[in-house]
């Protein structure tokens, strides 16, 4: 096993990997920018290296200060986490050619399902269904409208090599193709640095539900389940399940989704952690959509339905352990949801809220996992994706972890900035979602339905001069030690560094 992993990333996912690498008494070298210095996985690491100024191309996307920093350090392997450069061919193979271990897939396979064309042509291969649509990138507007009448309208523009929504267009008229084409292309080209777009057939109102793959480097492959990822905004998942309501009721659909996966992963010579992502109509009828060559965000989730460290696996496997796990002892018990908990503002068409946290109280109590990589004083910078946290929670049924994590919300407050804990608070009473009726539409069914309560401006100074007092006694009682009469505003107990 490995003595020192060097992690090239950042945030609560550079904090996961690291509470992994303590446990196994493996020493943890952690990256930063300028933005980051005293960010909190900079703090909990063992040792830290500075790759640069703020904005990611010069420093989490520098692979030779990545590779410069790990070398410096003594480290033997690195660990990319999701982002960032953790679906980069070539950063794999530059960590193999500097003689560190990239925990993930081999460089070959992350190029074979990196872009989408050929991944489909794979899953064609490996007998794996999938969407409706061109084999190869479109060459121009006019090829795929071309494709577009075959197939007959509503199309989908998607750019080969990305993902995560950027370089997504919906299209539904003849007329507004060229238009649609040329801004998913330059979408494409600014996110991915390769502008290459390809068409696949709209399938109206499907569930987007992902299969988590784990697989060593003897050949043997399994698969842990599946994700609801149904819940997006803008094409981007913001909620996660396990196991999906649909498939649960369905344990023969769960088997062939998860063999299906894992027959595409060994086409692709496949090894450590990845996710084969489906969309099913309503007909219950599973397409292979992409493969994800990393660990995904939403993987608490799996880990507390199937009781697994997720990362401990990567770690065992990059460094040439066999996966002990056979299929037929993966169980699943209980249901797990996952908030994906961001500095925005939903009363302002989502717009990122950076600034200072002042206050922060984490849900606590059975069932409760909270990833983070925030802390009171700590400033959400304006560079970088502006997730705060990920609360998920474990219950015995699904009806019981909704009101668990309406639990969890309703003790969830930050103070100082915006965030989405407002939304997920009403989302989770709306009568769709309680009867589990996903589609990857439903959240913009949810906005058009969800009203905005009109502020009270007596109301709202009132709780602004509360927050002022409060935030007063806090200063001041920092400032005296512990006199002074501030029993009302007591906060013992809990963890000022909320990890």
């Amino acid at each position: 096993m490995f003595r020192k992993v060097l992690i090239a990333n950042r945030g609560e996912i550079a904090v996961r990997i690291i509470r992994t690498l303590r446990e196994m008494g493996i020493g943890a070298v952690a990256v930063y920018s300028d933005a980051d210095r005293a960010s909190l996985h900079v703090r909990m690491a063992d040792e830290a290296a500075h790759v640069g100024p703020s904005p990611s191309a010069e420093s989490y996307l520098r692979i030779d200060r990545l590779i410069d920093a790990a070398r410096a350090h003594g480290a033997e392997a690195i660990h990319p986490g999701y982002g960032f450069l953790s679906e980069n061919a070539e950063f794999a193979a530059a960590c193999e050619a500097a003689g560190l271990v990239f925990i993930g897939p081999p460089a070959d396979a992350i190029r074979k399902m990196g872009l989408k064309t050929p991944a489909r042509e794979l899953a064609i291969a490996a007998g794996v269904p999938v969407v409706p649509g061109m084999q190869h990138a479109a060459r121009d507007a006019e090829d795929a409208r071309a494709f577009a009448h075959d197939c007959r309208y509503p199309v989908l523009l998607k750019a080969v090599a990305g993902g995560g929504g950027k370089g997504m267009r919906r299209v539904d008229r003849d007329e507004d193709l060229a238009s649609a084409f040329r801004d998913a292309a330059s979408e494409a080209e600014r996110a991915f640095g390769n502008s290459a777009i390809y068409v696949e057939k709209l399938i109206e109102q499907p569930r987007h539900i992902e299969v988590q793959l784990m697989g060593d480097r003897q050949g043997h492959i399994v698969y842990l389940g599946e994700r609801e990822c149904s819940l997006q905004r803008r094409h981007q998942k913001i909620m996660e399940e396990c196991p999906s309501p649909l498939v649960d009721a369905h344990p023969e659909m769960r088997r062939a989704m998860g063999e299906a996966a894992v027959r595409v992963a060994r086409a692709a010579g496949y090894h450590n952690a990845g996710t084969a992502e489906f969309l099913v109509d309503a007909g219950r009828n599973f397409y292979f959509l992409e493969m994800n060559t990393r660990l995904q965000v939403e993987h608490p989730v799996t880990e507390l339905v199937t009781g697994l460290d997720l990362v401990r696996l990567q770690l065992e496997i990059a460094a040439g352990e066999p996966l002990r796990l056979r299929q037929e002892e993966i169980n699943w018990r209980g249901a797990a949801i996952e908030c994906r908990i961001y500095a925005e503002d939903p009363d302002n068409h989502f717009f990122p809220s950076p600034g200072r946290i002042q206050h922060l109280d984490r849900p606590l109590g059975p069932g409760i996992r909270f990833d983070s990589g925030v802390y009171p004083g700590w400033t959400v910078p304006l560079d970088y994706d502006p997730l705060l946290a990920k609360l998920a929670v474990w219950a015995g049924s699904r009806e019981q972890a909704v009101a668990r994590m309406i639990r969890a919300l309703d003790e969830y407050h930050v103070v100082g900035i915006k965030t989405n804990i407002g939304f997920f608070r009403q989302l989770m009473e709306d009568d769709q979602f309680r009867r589990a009726e996903l589609h990857t539409g439903l959240v913009d069914e949810f906005l058009e339905r969800r009203r905005t309560p009109e502020k009270d401006p007596e109301l709202q100074a009132v709780a602004a001069l509360v927050g002022q007092a409060f935030l007063a006694v806090r200063s001041a009682r920092k400032e005296n030690g512990k006199g002074g009469n501030t029993a009302a505003w007591r906060t013992e107990g809990r963890d000022q560094l909320h990890q």
